[in-house]
């Protein structure tokens, strides 16, 4: 509980730091430095490891700012969550920031899980139903699942609109196995 509290806490501390313009921008940078951690072990160790000094801490991350182009507010926000011991938190402050951003700008993000490729036109119909069922606008990205046979799955935050025949066939077998 503590972990997403002090998560929560930077991520609203990003949104109000942050021009609204520019955190597209530094999401991507703080999610290019959270990949990197996850890659490389020695990157993680540098600044998660308390034996290594602030300022090795900050030289090595703003001379790798400056060969992937981080900004300035990314470069203090990383050796500042490295100091204080929560960079570990990194992947929740990116989730979190991504939702409060996307609440910010009222828009919502959606996952939709299809067995075929959408056409525009269904695209389309799609955003239009999906934006008077969640009052926002709402950014898509599909995903083919052949296993879903008909239908779509959309998840939105933390729901989930299931209309795949999977699903209808799951609860068919259900209903039969009740008697």
């Amino acid at each position: 509980m503590r972990k997403v509290k002090e998560a929560s806490r930077y991520a609203k501390a990003l949104i109000r730091n942050v021009p609204i313009d520019d955190v597209p921008q530094a999401l991507v940078e703080i999610s290019t430095i959270n990949e990197m951690m996850n890659k490389s072990k020695a990157f993680k160790s540098l600044l998660v490891n308390p034996s290594f000094t602030t300022e090795e801490r900050a030289g090595v991350i703003k001379s790798l700012s400056q060969k992937i182009a981080l900004s300035e507010n990314t470069v203090k926000l990383i050796v500042h969550l490295s100091e204080i011991g929560a960079i570990l938190a990194l992947s929740d402050i990116i989730r979190i920031a991504t939702n409060l951003y996307l609440d910010k700008k009222k828009k919502a993000k959606a996952t939709v899980m299809t067995p075929i490729e959408m056409s525009s036109d269904q695209d389309s119909k799609l955003k239009t139903s999906l934006k008077k069922l969640t009052d926002r606008d709402v950014d898509i990205e599909y995903v083919i699942d052949p296993s879903l046979l008909g239908g779509v799955l959309v998840k939105i935050g933390s729901t989930m609109y299931d209309t795949s025949i999977r699903s209808q066939l799951r609860l068919l077998k259900d209903e039969l196995i009740k008697g």
